[in-house]
């Protein structure tokens, strides 16, 4: 029976990391937009957190204005940055439950 246990908890393993490799998957096509300064300014990334578009409007090209301008987009990029952040622990949350579904809850509360 112990056999029986280890061997589900072995295939469960395998599951989650496939789960796991799926997730990485998802993260290059999953998106997310920060903007900053009322719109002025958006940054565009991806799962991996890689900077995939900016937009700066053309009212900020001011050479006066450089500080500001370079503080909206720092400002975009972390915003998108933790957008995609609650993208990721969202699909982690989820996949963690489909893995865990069938998983026996003797052995989790231990």
């Amino acid at each position: 029976m112990e056999d029986l246990t280890r061997a589900r908890i072995i295939n469960q393993m395998h599951e989650a990391e496939a789960k796991i490799q799926e997730i990485r998957q998802k993260l290059v096509c999953m998106h997310a937009t920060g903007e900053a300064g009322a719109g002025a300014v958006k940054a565009t990334v991806n799962g991996r957190k890689e900077v995939l578009k900016l937009d700066i409007d053309t009212a900020f090209m001011h050479p006066e204005e450089k500080e500001v301008l370079q503080d909206l987009i720092i400002a975009a990029i972390s915003l998108a940055c933790e957008a995609v952040d609650e993208k990721i622990q969202d699909e982690v949350k989820q996949s963690s439950l489909i893995a865990l579904k069938d998983f026996p809850i003797d052995l989790i509360d231990r």
